[in-house]
């Protein structure tokens, strides 16, 4: 006997609170932990007689972040507190957090990184453009921003107009590409409805980030230069990333069909690798 669903009404706001109750236990342990770990001589606090906790205290740390150590005992008691980007990049600044703890204590924070970590450094993705080159099929590495910085001769075979060009143009923007190019219609059949569903999951993408100067930009000069883009992003569709079909025209017109796979190979970036393998 399959057991009827339980009703939902009623349990959203429940749900919610405790959702929020565990956020904030989970921030109280980590900056806590954080704290503890700091050694006091190395921030310049040498009275270290009448300690009886590791780390620094609360007092200390307050005053190495600009901070209330008021508030960082609420934070610790896992208390409902309004926190703020600015004070929470202060508090990372103080704990000397790698980029993963920056972006872990944003998320447990609830909000968006004003000062987010660099993108990655060429040689970080020199392993990545390597084996771009070495897969066979059509493969293309997008940045946080949606430009190419990557593809291999099978990706620019098949992208006519768009990653088919000299190196020295600079970045090929996916979404200029679709948005603002005739080359874009003329390779996918069913362009409309593609572009949908890239819009839907540029938005998804980006979202967190949509207040930096390059992505806003981006944005507005679409808006200006394509109907279409205007219309679907107005639209508010959101969509996350997914695999599935995807159809392409060759310059004769017959019909190419690939698989295409997304992957974010860069713990805690914001690069996708693409890959498209043929379906026969």
């Amino acid at each position: 006997m399959i057991a009827p669903p339980a009703s939902s009404k009623g349990t959203t706001r429940t749900d919610t609170s405790r959702a929020e109750a565990g956020r904030r236990r989970m921030l109280a342990a980590f900056v806590r932990a954080r704290r503890e770990a700091m050694e006091p001589a190395s921030h310049g606090f040498t009275d270290l007689r009448r300690r009886r906790t590791p780390g620094l205290r609360r007092e200390e740390l307050a005053q190495l972040a600009g901070l209330s150590a008021t508030w960082l005992s609420w934070i610790e008691q896992a208390r409902e507190v309004s926190l703020s980007a600015p004070a929470v990049g202060r508090l990372a600044r103080a704990f000397g957090l790698s980029p993963a703890e920056r972006a872990y204590l944003f998320d447990l924070a609830g909000k968006e990184d004003p000062d987010p970590p660099a993108a990655a450094a060429p040689e970080t993705l020199n392993p990545l453009l390597r084996l771009i080159e070495a897969v066979p099929f059509p493969a293309y590495l997008l940045d946080g921003g949606w430009d190419a910085i990557g593809w291999n001769a099978p990706a620019s075979a098949l992208f006519r107009g768009w990653l088919d060009i000299a190196p020295d143009t600079g970045r090929p923007n996916l979404l200029r590409f679709i948005f603002a190019t005739q080359a874009a219609p003329a390779l996918i059949p069913d362009h409309e409805a593609r572009a949908r569903r890239v819009l839907a999951e540029f938005r998804a993408d980006t979202s967190r980030h949509m207040s930096e100067p390059a992505l806003a930009a981006l944005v507005a000069e679409l808006r200006d230069t394509s109907p279409l883009f205007a219309r679907l992003w107005d639209g508010q569709a959101v969509l996350g990333r997914e695999g599935g079909l995807r159809t392409f025209l060759d310059a004769d017109g017959a019909v190419l069909r690939f698989d295409q796979l997304t992957l974010a190979p860069l713990p805690g970036g914001r690069a996708r690798l693409v890959v498209l393998t043929p379906r026969i």
